[in-house]
Parts: C-alpha cells; structure tokens; sequence
C-alpha cells in the first residue's frame, strides 16, 4: 500500500478529531467524519451502510439493559435510597480517623452495585456528603476531591454500562465481565480508603461518629436491607444464568420500584417525568453507540486496525510492554474523551491486538474499562471532576489537584490488574466464563 493509501486510511480520524476539538457531539462527529472521508475518496455508495450500521447498532437486545440500569439507578437516587447506603457506611466505619472520608468512599463502592453511573454516585453522594464534610472540618476542595475519586468505582463494579457497550461490540459475555469487575472495583475502594486514613491521619482529620453498636449496626442494615440486595439479586440471576444481563436490567428496574412504594419514597405521579428523563437519557446513549458501530464499519473498510496492529508490533513483540503502552494510550485518551465513546471507537483497534499477543479477552476488557473510568475523574476534561465543581462551587483545578494522591492509587490499581491478571480472571473462571 502507498503512501497515499495510508493518508486515505487515516484522514477521517483527523476529520473526528478536529470537528470533536471544534465542539461538535461525538455521536455526530462519528457519522461526520466517515461521511467527509467517503465524499473525498469518492465511495458515496458507502453511505448507505453507514445508515445500515446505524440503525442495526441500535437494533440489539442486549443493548436494552442500558435503559432499563438507568431506570433502575434513577429510581434508586430520587427514593432517598442514597441516604439508607450512608447509614450503614456510617455504622460500619464512621469512628475511623476520617469517617466522612471513608463513608464517602464505602457509599460509593454500595451505590455502584445499584447504578453503575459514576456521575449518578457523584451527584448523589456529593449533595449529601460534601457539605456534611465541610461542616466537619473537611476543606471543600478535599470533599469535592474524595467524591469524586470514589464515584469512579461506580462503574466498575457490576452491573455498569461501559461494560455492557464492551461486550455488544467485542462480543465477550457480560456475565464473565460483570464477574472479572468485583475484585478490581473493590480494589479500588480499598485503595482509596487506605489512602484516606494516611491523609486523614497527617492532617488530623476527626471520626465521624463514636462506634456504634451491633444493635445500631443491625438496625442500620435492616433499613437498607432491600436496595442492598439489589446487586444479590442482579449478579446472583446473571451468574447462576437464571436471567440474562438485559432480563436482569428490566428486573433491577421493576424492583427498584416495588421498593420506592413499599418505602412510600416515590409516588405514581413521580412516574412520567421518570420515565421521560430515562428515556431521554437512553436515546442519547443509544444514538452514541449507533454512531459508533457505523464508524467502525468505516475504520474496518479502511484497514486501520491492520495498520495500527502492524504498528504496535513493530513498536514491541513483548506483551508486557505492549500493555503498558496501551495503557498510556487510554490514559491520555481519558483525558479527553468519555469512556464510553472511547470504548466504542478504541475496543475494535485495540482488542484484536492484544488477542495476537496472547492476552485474554476479558482481561484486557476490564484493563479498558478500569483505565477510562479513572479517565473521568482526570483533568482536563473528566466529567466526574466538573459534577463534583458543579455541586461543591469548587474549582475544578483546586479539585485535580487534591486529587493527586487518589489518582495514585487509581493507577497503582491499574498496574496491578494489568500484570496480575489473577485479580481479574479469578472469578471468572471460578463460574466457568473463562
């Protein structure tokens, strides 16, 4: 292939690129730029399997967990079920040095197992926490810092959306992803709770609450009982194969209705505007992951996975070294561009790469989805990091930068699941999914 070949084979990423830099939606910007491509190169008659690809990336049932995660984590926030997590985080390990801290981060890791939405753990948890941290002795920065760090486990551990988006394009099993997700998410929030006591021990912060008592404990776990048997229920059904993920997304929403009423937190009036913002919310996502499966009908006609396999080979021949190159590759893309779009666009380049090299496709699947998670919470543009100024009125660089320490751990966390891949694909292969 010529030089003018190749130029052709890459034009409609600098097209993405900059009409993406210029403000343009990424979904729009996935149709646009193969569209241009196209027109220069000639090749109109492409243009209708690009709709096709479209239409067909929408047309999937398994995709249609994700409106029915978003229902469920929208019920689960407006019915003040946020609060009852709190509780129990707060029975458990509220007289540890830094409490707030550490319920923060204990609420995140309870709340992802019902939303999977770090910006939905980070808006939720964040008008709860933050204020009660500042009144507490906390600086804002660092309790917008510490929210915002924990809220990016949200979608890590299982159920979680990028997940999902990965194992329709990729064609893995949501199950065997949901499953490698548990220990790294836990991980994680370990890491930051170490990392808490440490800054929370040097600068003196104060427990939360004296140690409650096993009845109070008790009494705490009562309350919350049901929205914690949620993630049972969820993961229980998919791994035992009793339901599939998209079955196990329309009971998670039914339950977490039945438990609104029963609590008498929700009323049926509350219902259309639910509804509607779901909705509304899905169409978005839908429409995104539509997009992208059209762009990589293009990027495979253009050959560019070929060009970009036979680049990364040329680089290294060691799967070591080529991991810890794709994990500055995600990294840097994180900081740009949202995780799920950068699954969409990244997962077909680089997961038939790593396949040639001997690397499971379930651990490189949550290496990704663990590397541009941590993306949101990572300046310039995290998105986590602007939920946590919207709902702190702290600036987002005083954020980034008491979040230093926390992004340590994110990427000691990363480190270790990448060349450790006993941490991911035990449980997995204990349930047969590897």
């Amino acid at each position: 292939m010529n030089n003018k070949d190749n130029r052709h084979g890459y034009f409609f990423f600098w097209v993405l690129l900059s009409v993406m830099f210029l403000g343009m939606p990424v979904a729009f910007a996935l149709l646009f730029a193969p569209g241009v491509s196209l027109f220069l190169e000639g090749k109109e008659a492409f243009y209708l399997l690009l709709t096709q690809r479209l239409y067909n990336g929408i047309d999937s049932f398994p995709l249609m967990a994700i409106p029915f995660f978003m229902l469920a984590g929208e019920v689960m926030n407006r019915s003040g079920i946020t609060l009852s997590l709190v509780q129990v985080s707060q029975a458990f390990i509220g007289h540890f040095r830094g409490g707030l801290a550490q319920i923060n981060i204990l609420s995140s890791m309870l709340f992802a197992g019902l939303s999977g939405s770090a910006v939905a753990d980070c808006s939720a948890l964040g008008k709860m926490l933050i204020p009660a941290m500042e009144k507490n002795g906390y600086s804002r920065r660092f309790a917008a810092a510490v929210t915002a760090a924990s809220s990016i486990i949200g979608p890590i551990i299982p159920p979680s959306g990028i997940m999902i988006l990965y194992a329709f394009v990729m064609n893995v099993s949501v199950g065997g992803l949901f499953a490698a997700g548990i220990i790294p998410g836990i991980l994680v929030g370990t890491s930051l709770m170490v990392m808490t006591w440490y800054l929370s021990k040097k600068r003196g912060y104060a427990v939360a609450a004296e140690k409650a008592t096993y009845k109070e404990r008790g009494k705490a776990v009562k309350k919350a009982f049901w929205p914690l048997m949620t993630p049972v229920i969820l993961l229980g059904g998919i791994l035992s194969g009793i339901f599939t993920p998209t079955e196990a997304a329309a009971v998670a929403a039914a339950y977490a209705l039945v438990i609104s009423f029963m609590t008498k937190t929700m009323s049926f009036k509350s219902l259309p505007d639910l509804f509607y913002e779901t909705a509304k919310s899905s169409a978005v996502i839908l429409f995104l992951v539509g997009s992208a499966v059209a762009f990589s009908a293009v990027i495979s006609l253009s050959g560019a996975p070929q060009k970009v396999a036979g680049f990364m080979v040329s680089l290294t021949s060691d799967p070591l070294m080529l991991l810890l190159l794709i994990n500055i590759l995600l990294l840097i893309v994180g900081m740009f561009l949202d995780a799920g779009p950068a699954i969409l666009i990244l997962g077909p380049i680089l997961g038939p790469i790593v396949t040639q090299f001997g690397v499971d496709p379930l651990h490189f699947a949550i290496v990704m989805c663990v590397n541009l998670t941590v993306g949101l919470a990572t300046p310039p543009m995290g998105l986590v990091l602007f939920v946590a100024a919207s709902v702190s009125g702290e600036k987002v660089e005083r954020i980034s930068r008491e979040m230093l320490p926390y992004l340590a751990m994110h990427l000691l966390v990363i480190v270790l699941i990448t060349y450790i891949p006993a941490i991911t694909m035990t449980l997995p292969r204990m349930l047969g999914f590897a």
